[in-house]
C-alpha cells in the first residue's frame, strides 16, 4: 500500500468523523465507522445472483472504480429509546433522525467527492435512500451490501446491518477510482439469532409480523408499513421508515461481540 493511499483513506475517515461531530442537526450521533472494500470484490457480482440481476456494480456507478468507501452514522441512544416507548407508533425523533441523517450523508458524500477531485481522482455516490424500484422493492445500489463487503458488519435476522456500533443509524457509501487500503475481510457473526438462536426481539418488535425465523423479511409488508408512517410525517420530509426492529439488543453494539468478550474474561472461566 502506498503512503498516499493510506493518507487518502485517513483523510476520508477524518472528513466523515468531523462532519458527523459538527452536524447542524437536532439529531445527535455517536462516533461513525468507516471501512473500505475492493471494487473488484467478487461479492458485488454475487449480489446480482442472490438479490437482483440489475444491481449496479461499482464500475456501473463509476467507470474505472477501484475502491468502495462505506460508512455508518449511529444514532445516540435517546433516539432509539424514544422509538421504543410505543410498540406501534413511530416516534417523531426517529423519523427526524432518518430525514436529517439522509441529508447529512448526502452532504458527506458531496464533500468527499469534491475532496477526492482535488486529489486528482474521481468518485460517485448514490443517495442514502430512494434509489430503489417500488415495484420490486430492490435497490439498484445497496449501501447495506457495501457495508457488509467492506467489513463494517453482518446482516441480522431483520435484514439490517449490525456493526460494532449496532444497527440504529444510517449507512452511506461511494465509489472512487482511488486504490484505497482494503479493510480486513470480516466473516464474524453479529446477530444473536444467527449466532446461537438466543434472540428474536426483532421478530416480536415488528408491528406487522414482517420478520420471522422461517422466511426472509416480507419486504412488501414492511414497505407498506413504512409508507403509512411517511404519510403521518410529511412535515418532516420524505420518511418511509419504522425502525421498531432496530430497538433490540443490537441497536447500539454487536451483542455477539459483547457476549464473546464476556465469556473471555477471567471471571467467566472460573
Amino acid at each position: 500500500m502506498a503512503a498516499d493511499d493510506a493518507h487518502l483513506a485517513q483523510l476520508i475517515t477524518d472528513v466523515v468523523r468531523r462532519a458527523v461531530t459538527e452536524a447542524d442537526t437536532v439529531t445527535r450521533y455517536r462516533q461513525p465507522l468507516v471501512a473500505f472494500a475492493d471494487a473488484d470484490d467478487a461479492r458485488f457480482a454475487r449480489i446480482r445472483q442472490l438479490a437482483d440481476p440489475d444491481h449496479m456494480m461499482p464500475q456501473d456507478l463509476l467507470p474505472g472504480a477501484r475502491s468502495v468507501v462505506s460508512f455508518f452514522v449511529p444514532f445516540r441512544p435517546e433516539v432509539v429509546r424514544a422509538n421504543a416507548v410505543h410498540s406501534k407508533v413511530v416516534a417523531e425523533e426517529w423519523v427526524q433522525a432518518y430525514v436529517e441523517t439522509n441529508d447529512l450523508i448526502g452532504e458527506i458524500t458531496r464533500c468527499l467527492i469534491a475532496l477526492l477531485k482535488k486529489q486528482g481522482v474521481d468518485a460517485a455516490a448514490e443517495p442514502a435512500t430512494g434509489n430503489f424500484d417500488e415495484r420490486t422493492l430492490t435497490s439498484r445500489w445497496s449501501h447495506k451490501s457495501a457495508a457488509v463487503i467492506s467489513g463494517l458488519g453482518s446482516f441480522g435476522l431483520h435484514q439490517m446491518v449490525i456493526t460494532d456500533a449496532g444497527c440504529a443509524g444510517r449507512l452511506g457509501s461511494l465509489v472512487t477510482e482511488a486504490r484505497l487500503p482494503v479493510s480486513p475481510a470480516e466473516t464474524r457473526e453479529r446477530c444473536l439469532y444467527f449466532y446461537d438462536g438466543s434472540c428474536r426481539q426483532c421478530v416480536t418488535r415488528c408491528p406487522l409480523e414482517a420478520i420471522s425465523t422461517e422466511q426472509t423479511l416480507d419486504r412488501r409488508v414492511c414497505w407498506e408499513r413504512c409508507s403509512e408512517v411517511a404519510l403521518r410525517f410529511t412535515h418532516l420530509g420524505t420518511a418511509e421508515v419504522c425502525g421498531k426492529c432496530a430497538a433490540g439488543p443490537c441497536a447500539f453494539e454487536s451483542p455477539v461481540t459483547t457476549l464473546e468478550l464476556r465469556d473471555q474474561t477471567p471471571a467467566s472461566r472460573e
